[in-house]
């Protein structure tokens, strides 16, 4: 029912896409609508604010159709039950059973079918609660229901006006609530094409090179959340359903043709389920192929990157080597300079008779600086050359 803690919990199950701005209704209708076929044949119809003015259409009608828009669930919906004239025990129960979707106490009963909203960027599922005693059926719903009930206000003289008069109080209370349930679960339907729409414009941004990656995650879990919000709804569709098809309860008929009519209706809502779950496998599927895209995308980047870090490493190895042979080069000049740049100070009398001596030293000394500094290139690695460089498959660059 609604209560605190389910208006909570309506707000909570909704989702958000990236569509159309608000719609708004065609037009604003009033607030109380009562419809009633009279013994004769005779249908009256009115629509008002209040409901002072339908008692003498209720007393005067074999069967009367009742629908009210709120727009506070918890608070309007005891006041609407005690003003069609329903017991205190029926809306105690209706105040209290808020996980419950059906209730039946032989002369009173009621049940709750979701009825599923897109408003522009909002994917909702409200509850439309079903009031039944003898004679009379009453609908309350929040005022942001669509135009379903519009359309039944229109044409309820018409559907009243089909029931035939000669058969029994519970045939025609069942004939007046399968054509109700039957117009709800139609514009159900017509929201599964809505999200359609939106699932198709995700597989447009998932294909998109140039789309922000980082939006893609929040509309997947979108998507993803208004599917599972429309199957719950339909599947508590079908547990109501099916409550009713098997024409348990005092009210309702147990005639096997009007109760076929549920059955056909949970047919209808079970296929509606499956399409919604094949939608859910394709955007899976479509997901999982726009991952391995990006993954082979990410791969060859990859690879690209270890070829370039390969040649970087080689011609590092270039560098290293030409570094290293410089570096002995130097000192082999170094070393002769030095020793030649001393020895040439006027501080040493060397003179001709010294030349072999000299030339000695200066190759001995360079012969062993070179040597030494070859020796420690070598222990530091700037000579080894075999620095492994890898491909992406493992094997060895060469």
């Amino acid at each position: 029912m609604y209560t605190a803690a389910a208006q909570e919990q309506i707000q909570t199950s909704q989702t958000r896409f990236s569509g159309s701005p608000n719609g708004s209704l065609e037009m604003a209708p009033k607030r109380w609508f009562c419809t009633g076929l009279e013994s004769s044949g005779r249908t009256i119809r009115q629509e008002a604010e209040t409901p002072a003015t339908f008692l003498e259409i209720l007393n005067r009608s074999m069967i009367a159709w009742v629908d009210y828009i709120t727009d506070d669930p918890a608070k309007d919906l005891p006041m609407v039950a005690a003003q069609m004239g329903f017991s205190e025990a029926f809306i105690s129960n209706l105040a209290c059973c808020d996980q419950l979707n059906y209730s039946d106490f032989d002369t009173e009963m009621w049940l709750t079918f979701p009825t599923i909203q897109i408003r522009g960027n909002d994917v909702k599922a409200h509850s439309m609660v079903v009031l039944i005693r003898k004679n009379l059926i009453v609908t309350f719903h929040v005022r942001t229901v669509d135009k379903r009930f519009i359309r039944l206000r229109r044409y309820s003289e018409t559907i009243l006006r089909k029931i035939p008069l000669d058969i029994r109080s519970e045939d025609k209370l069942t004939v007046l609530l399968s054509r109700i349930l039957e117009a709800n679960n139609d514009s159900n339907f017509r929201h599964l094409r809505m999200i359609e729409e939106f699932g198709d414009e995700l597989n447009k941004d998932l294909m998109d090179r140039d789309v922000d990656k980082s939006t893609l995650g929040p509309k997947i879990y979108e998507m993803k959340h208004a599917l599972i919000i429309y199957m719950n709804s339909l599947w508590e569709s079908v547990d109501v359903l099916q409550a009713i098809r098997y024409g348990d309860a005092e009210l309702l008929t147990d005639d096997p043709k009007l109760v076929n009519m549920f059955t056909a209706m949970v047919d209808q809502v079970k296929s509606q389920i499956g399409l919604s779950e094949h939608m859910s496998e394709v955007l899976a599927s479509g997901i999982e192929a726009t991952q391995s895209i990006y993954n082979n995308q990410l791969t060859i980047s990859n690879n690209q990157l270890t070829i370039s870090n390969n040649k970087l490493t080689m011609l590092n190895n270039r560098l290293s080597k030409v570094v290293a042979i410089l570096t002995i080069v130097g000192t082999a000049i170094l070393i002769p300079n030095t020793i030649a740049t001393v020895l040439g100070n006027s501080v040493w009398t060397i003179g001709p008779e010294f030349l072999p001596m000299y030339l000695a030293l200066m190759i001995v000394a360079t012969g062993v600086g070179s040597f030494l500094m070859w020796y420690w290139i070598k222990r530091t690695g700037l000579m080894d050359l075999e620095r492994e460089c890898y491909t992406d498959n493992g094997k060895k660059a060469v």
